[in-house]
């Protein structure tokens, strides 16, 4: 066997920093991120909402729970949950341990496959497929049940597959939700329809943002869709952006603000990752504080 070459041996030092980097990533550079959004009527009071998406959580994470429970401090108007919140059968205490506080404030949510499903060991190069890795690996069920009643119970809202007028502050918001549409549970004809004329705002929530829920909320009048799902690509590459989405959303919109069409979109690249693939690159784990403020 010939032995390495000073190139060889030096790739392979890259290639072994950047794998335990993006792991050092996933697991603690978490960061709090803040967006902007000029969708109410002029002289109106903002709104501060607090997005928290795809936790992906096991017990023994203690240090992102911990940093999700501080979040409270920042006193949001409302929560928005969107989905994956769970990565194993017995993540639903220290889920809603982790929210904690947040619980106490008022919350809207809806569900991502990995709150039905425990994910499963999988090649990660799946992902980079022209499909996305869209055809799904699934668990063993998760039980979903107990996190959607200890949600209830707190007082927020259950959008799966739902809509509803909410009083946020001193405005009355309008949410329309679907399951999750990366495992076809998406309804949307159980929730299609013109805005509530009564409502400042009406709000799409969804976890997995396929253009077919997209559109059809665009169409029905939301100014503002909220989504999770893509982890930001999870893995980017510096000057090009996200690899894939995990979906049919193209992959310039995998995070952040965007426009899709006449409404704002925004996207969360999550908190989170598979259990099975520990790791990110130029992509933090995130949650948003979104500010909604009066049109110029």
């Amino acid at each position: 066997m010939r032995p390495l070459t000073a190139t060889a041996l030096g790739t392979f030092g890259l290639g072994a920093g950047a794998l335990a980097w993006s792991v050092l990533e996933a697991e603690t550079m978490f960061t709090l991120r803040h967006v902007r959004l000029p969708v109410l009527p002029r002289g109106s009071a903002p709104v501060r909402v607090l997005q928290v998406s795809d936790l992906h959580l096991v017990p023994r994470q203690l240090r992102k729970i911990a940093w999700v429970q501080r979040l409270a401090a920042l006193e949001p108007d409302l929560v928005i949950s969107s989905g994956d919140n769970l990565a194993s059968v017995d993540a639903v205490p220290s889920a809603l341990a982790a929210y904690g506080d947040l619980l106490s404030f008022p919350g809207v949510f809806v569900l991502g496959s990995n709150d039905y499903f425990a994910p499963k060991p999988k090649n990660p190069a799946r992902y980079l497929l022209p499909s996305g890795g869209r055809k799904r690996i699934v668990g063993a069920r998760l039980p979903v049940g107990d996190l959607v009643r200890g949600f209830v119970a707190a007082g927020w809202s259950d959008l799966t597959n739902a809509r509803t007028t909410l009083k946020v502050g001193s405005h009355l918001l309008e949410f329309v939700g679907v399951d999750d549409p990366h495992i076809k549970r998406d309804r949307y004809s159980a929730v299609a329809g013109a805005p509530d004329p009564t409502a400042t705002l009406t709000v799409g929530l969804v976890h997995a943002p396929y253009r077919r829920v997209l559109d059809a909320m665009t169409l029905d009048g939301c100014s503002l869709i909220v989504a999770g799902h893509t982890h930001g690509g999870q893995l980017r590459v510096p000057g090009f952006g996200a690899l894939v989405t995990n979906c049919d959303l193209p992959r310039q919109q995998a995070s952040g603000l965007s426009r899709w069409g006449a409404s704002y979109l925004h996207v969360s690249a999550g908190l989170g990752t598979s259990p099975y693939t520990p790791f990110r690159f130029a992509c933090r784990p995130e949650a948003t504080l979104m500010t909604l403020e009066p049109v110029a």
